[in-house]
């Protein structure tokens, strides 16, 4: 891969160590994946932020980087909420870890908001055709989809690295031959709410990594897409898809010639009964239009099992109002941590879910049974 005079310097060491590895680790991908060169991102979304997932060696390899990041970079979830982690029924060692974690990316200039919805954060992050380097999946997939930015699928060391450089090398969905759909996703039935998160969690167990394309009988809100690529990157790999007349690149390629079709009963098939210790809502985090529904089906009501609802601290503190009437039913809103990158879900059973991506990673990453419902039958689950 080539480098520019400035990038052999930052390979030689002449910018410290820290930004030796940080080029290091870019020129190490490229040469991997065929990339020509390192090209200029917007932002970095990084991921490798709770404790649970990355322990001490995580922590201390965070500490020991001396730099600035050089591009607007944001934070994945954390382990906890950062200020109602007892809450939570967080550990105090744990906690401190974890405040250490965040400490070490805020002295490398990252944003220590923790979010995987930066984008309902922060306008500049990233728009039509921008190249970033983002590392949460259902991010990944909101930025290359419905965005129409272009980003792979970077863990978090590949995702700092670009944050301390400002570039990412040029391959994968970088270039637009990578872009196009292979495949043709016709879906018979009408969806809302958590149908996009059972269709997600189906399709991507049938593609794998694949492209696809969507051809809906339905209108998806913004967070319904959220909801069904968020659900295919989890049960498969899928970190861009296009739906005809709403996505931005649909309209740019051709069909493929290869087709499947979702039934409803393929959607019903994914719903399953169970009684919840715990109804968890926000993965990916929940958008003011979700708390805003959420809040209106919680009204008058007081919830019986524990309820959790993850968003971001942004969100949460543009709302105060809106957080009240939710809290007003005994239902907790909780900030900076999801239900399955927090250990605090690991006491429960069996948690129930609106989200493909939740119900598919519940039970491997908390070892929890995880079943979905749509939300109002987990309201429904809540308060009976």
């Amino acid at each position: 891969m080539y480098l520019t005079p400035e990038e052999e310097k930052l390979m030689n060491g002449h910018g410290g160590p820290t930004y030796q590895k940080a080029i290091e680790i870019l020129a190490a991908l490229g040469d991997i994946y065929g990339a020509d060169r390192l090209i200029p991102i917007k932002s970095t979304q990084i991921a490798g932020v709770s404790y649970k997932t990355i322990g001490d060696a995580g922590l201390e390899w965070i500490s020991d980087l001396k730099g600035k990041v050089v591009v607007p970079s944001i934070l994945n979830p954390a382990g906890m909420d950062m200020e109602c982690w007892e809450e939570m029924g967080i550990n105090r060692d744990f906690a401190q870890k974890q405040q250490e974690i965040i400490k070490a990316y805020e002295a490398l200039g990252v944003r220590t908001e923790c979010s995987c919805t930066p984008y309902n954060i922060y306008d500049d992050l990233a728009d039509f055709g921008d190249h970033v380097a983002w590392s949460e999946s259902s991010a990944i997939s909101y930025a290359n989809s419905f965005i129409g930015a272009r980003t792979n699928r970077e863990g978090g060391p590949s995702a700092l690295s670009a944050a301390l450089v400002g570039k990412t090398p040029n391959y994968g969905f970088h270039l637009d031959e990578n872009r196009h759909p292979v495949i043709l996703i016709e879906v018979e039935p009408q969806l809302s709410d958590s149908d996009y998160g059972a269709l997600g969690y189906i399709a991507g167990e049938m593609i794998g990594d694949k492209v696809p394309i969507f051809d809906l009988n339905s209108s998806p809100t913004k967070d319904e897409l959220k909801s069904l690529g968020a659900a295919m990157a989890a049960s498969g790999s899928v970190a861009l898809y296009h739906v005809r007349g709403i996505t931005p690149e649909a309209g740019k390629y051709e069909l493929p010639g290869e087709k499947i079709t979702i039934q409803e009963k393929q959607i019903k098939e994914v719903y399953k009964s169970g009684e919840p210790d715990l109804i968890a809502f926000g993965c990916p985090h929940s958008s003011s239009d979700e708390l805003e529904k959420l809040a209106q089906l919680l009204e008058g009501k007081k919830v019986k099992k524990e309820v959790w609802i993850c968003t971001s601290r942004a969100i949460k503190n543009r709302h105060p109002g809106l957080i009240r009437r939710i809290e007003k039913s005994g239902a907790k809103v909780f900030c900076d941590t999801c239900m399955v990158v927090s250990p605090a879900s690991e006491k429960f059973k069996c948690m129930m879910v609106n989200s493909g991506k939740a119900l598919k990673y519940a039970p491997n990453l908390c070892g929890v049974k995880s079943i979905l419902a749509s939300s109002e039958d987990c309201i429904k689950a809540a308060c009976r």
